[in-house]
């Protein structure tokens, strides 16, 4: 059984990039590619992984400009239809709106803080208020403007459900299973099975599954499998 679990396909080589789907996709849900996959295959990439592996992707690019800039962007990935599409919140409103209008069809996904931002790192940005504060009125701003996901930090998670109601769906990347320790650039973080149990709808994890394919495609299967239990048997 599939866990909600988005894996993050961060590479530059499209063959590894189809690899990796193929090894996990008994139990992965959605495959997030970002802006190093897609600036160095493009559009064409994209339709070239759907097409070979039939899988749901995320499309995360963090689109962040005027609106009229973000609509036509939006609009120049749209024959793709990937599940989700990513913005900033902090765009603003008619940015967000502009892309909801341009792909209906999609599922405009608005990015609230990065997980690799501390507190501290918000006050130095300029943010007034706190994390949580600031990450439940963007999602706020974005859903009012038409986005149907939210990207937060697990820790924003409970608060962001509580301010929304269950309809939007919330992805929460910054996730570390029970068998990882910390580490790299993400600083927010929690369980999967707890973001889950927080209210999220999907977990976005990449090295700790990705990086068993040094040892190839059946341990990483192993690990996508080991993870994907572990988050199964936690939220049953």
């Amino acid at each position: 059984m599939k866990a909600p679990i988005i894996l993050a396909v961060d590479t530059s080589d499209l063959d590894t990039a189809i690899s990796w789907i193929e090894a996990t996709k008994e139990s992965v849900s959605v495959y997030k590619l970002g802006l190093e996959f897609y600036l160095n295959f493009g559009a064409a990439g994209v339709a070239n992984v759907m097409s070979r592996t039939g899988a749901d992707i995320f499309l995360d690019l963090k689109l962040h400009d005027i609106p009229h800039t973000v609509s036509g962007a939006a609009r120049a990935i749209a024959q793709l239809q990937p599940k989700f599409l990513t913005v900033h919140a902090s765009g603003g409103s008619a940015m967000v709106k502009a892309a909801a209008d341009a792909v209906p069809n999609i599922s405009i996904t608005a990015v609230t803080i990065l997980t690799s931002i501390s507190e501290s790192d918000l006050f130095e940005i300029g943010y007034a208020n706190p994390a949580l504060e600031s990450a439940v009125a963007l999602s706020k701003l974005a859903v009012n403007a038409g986005a149907k996901a939210i990207v937060c930090s697990p820790l924003e998670t409970a608060a962001i459900r509580s301010a929304l109601g269950e309809g939007p769906i919330i992805i929460t990347p910054g996730v570390r299973p029970l068998s990882e320790a910390g580490g790299d650039d993400q600083v927010r973080t929690m369980t999967p099975a707890d973001a889950i149990s927080a209210g999220a709808n999907y977990v976005v994890i990449g090295r700790p599954i990705t990086k068993a394919w040094a040892d190839g495609a059946k341990a990483m299967n192993t690990k996508a499998r080991a993870i994907a239990d572990e988050i199964l048997s936690a939220i049953a």
